[in-house]
């Protein structure tokens, strides 16, 4: 490090966003995550007798990823390597193995690799790692939004632990403002802020669990607001709502919480619980969510659960599309909700799901069984002295009472629906 490098460090230490200058050291300054870094927990118990094995963290942003790579490696005396998977690729990677292969054979210093938006990194970028992270070369800790089990490389996956990280609780979140207001060394200590409880209580709220979000807004809310004479920054709801400008709502339309909260709705609707199914549309809508594929997913929903039960919700969910088609967002939205509640609201079977799920499996578990030659069409004469269709009772001629086999001879009797 030269005298530059020592005077960045300096500046942005002082000057840098307060979401970094007040990140947490060690254990005791961290906040939440009790279920994985608690007394007595695995991680904890792994930081403390310095056996750190290659590690994937996943969980919604602001939850500490970072941070917590940060105090393994400090705690373990490792060095700590910071790597982008957006802005890094494979020739970057050479290079830090090499380094710290380097580390490892002359300082006996083992290396953490802390890779960020680990899933954003290819297959084939990902198995470039792979043999590093084997021999011991390097400890990785890869962070992800996503979930693990579709986006990081089978391989990898396995020569690693998963640890979930979960969105940090109001109180949690509400000591980290606390706490950045107080500290005079590395936080907002140095002014005279006055924040009261309802004020912190709000941007925790808002905050949905990010403690980046939070301190970002506090920040924010900070610089923007004029001392009073007596020099005193007085922070108020109203001045937090402005800062935050909207509640940052937590939903990627591609990844882990979109696929969670369409689940939650549609469990809502087969549950009948029309209030909850309304909030889930909400937090989607909210999200930014493709209205026509929520229409979709009812569509779905209305023969998957109502089905035969009440054929018209296939009617009022198709309707429903159409209506959206027409008129898109925000005016659609009362559109969905009428839907949502409707097919809350029906009686439920799935009756025609099992069916057709039965019906498929056969399919796929037997032959390509022979169509029973009384049902085959007979347009040539050919096709008549070969008996195709003899013995064929024409229903109308029966009353539609006749009494026929349908099915292909090993699956006679077969019987796909429990009622009709």
């Amino acid at each position: 490090m030269d005298l530059f490098d020592a005077n960045l460090e300096a500046l942005q230490a002082k000057e840098g966003p307060l979401a970094d200058r007040i990140r947490p050291r060690n254990l005791a300054e961290f906040f939440g995550q009790e279920q994985i870094v608690g007394e007595g927990k695995l991680l904890k118990r792994l930081i403390e007798s310095d056996q750190i094995p290659s590690m994937i963290f996943w969980g919604p942003p602001g939850t500490g990823k970072t941070t917590l790579a940060r105090i393994i490696a400090g705690a373990t005396g490792s060095i700590f390597v910071s790597f982008s998977a957006v802005s890094s690729g494979v020739a970057e990677l050479k290079k830090l193995i090499s380094e710290a292969k380097e580390q490892l054979k002359f300082q006996q210093r083992r290396t953490i690799l802390f890779i960020d938006e680990i899933h954003r990194w290819n297959k084939a970028q990902q198995d470039a790692l792979l043999p590093h992270v084997e021999d011991g070369t390097v400890i990785l800790i890869g962070a992800t939004t996503e979930n693990p089990s579709f986006e990081v490389n089978s391989a990898l996956l396995s020569r690693s632990r998963v640890f979930v990280l979960e969105q940090l609780a109001e109180a949690d979140i509400a000591n980290i403002i606390k706490l950045a207001v107080a500290d005079k060394e590395r936080g907002l200590g140095y002014l005279k802020i006055k924040i009261d409880e309802e004020a912190i209580s709000y941007l925790a709220l808002l905050s949905n669990g990010d403690a980046r979000t939070a301190l970002n807004v506090l920040e924010i809310s900070v610089k923007a607001t004029k001392p009073l004479k007596s020099g005193i920054i007085k922070l108020s709801q109203a001045l937090i709502k402005e800062s935050l400008q909207r509640n940052a709502h937590l939903y990627d339309k591609t990844g882990d919480q979109h696929y969670n909260i369409i689940s939650a709705l549609h469990k809502s609707l087969r549950g009948s619980d029309a209030d909850a199914a309304l909030y889930w549309l909400g937090r989607m809508l909210a999200g930014g969510e493709d209205p026509l594929y929520i229409a979709r997913r009812l569509v779905r929903f209305a023969s998957e659960d109502v089905g035969l039960a009440n054929s018209k919700a296939l009617e009022q969910a198709v309707a429903g599309y159409q209506a959206c088609h027409f008129i898109g967002m925000p005016e659609c939205n009362v559109i969905l909700a009428q839907v949502v509640v409707y097919l809350a609201k029906c009686k439920k079977s799935n009756e025609l799901y099992e069916a057709i799920n039965a019906v498929m499996k056969d399919v796929k578990e037997t032959a390509d069984e022979p169509v029973p030659i009384h049902l085959r069409n007979a347009p040539t004469k050919l096709m008549k002295n070969l008996g195709y269709g003899k013995d064929y009772k024409y229903s109308p001629d029966h009353d539609y009472q006749e009494q026929q086999e349908y099915l292909p001879i090993k699956i006679k009797g077969r019987k796909y629906l429990r009622e009709i």
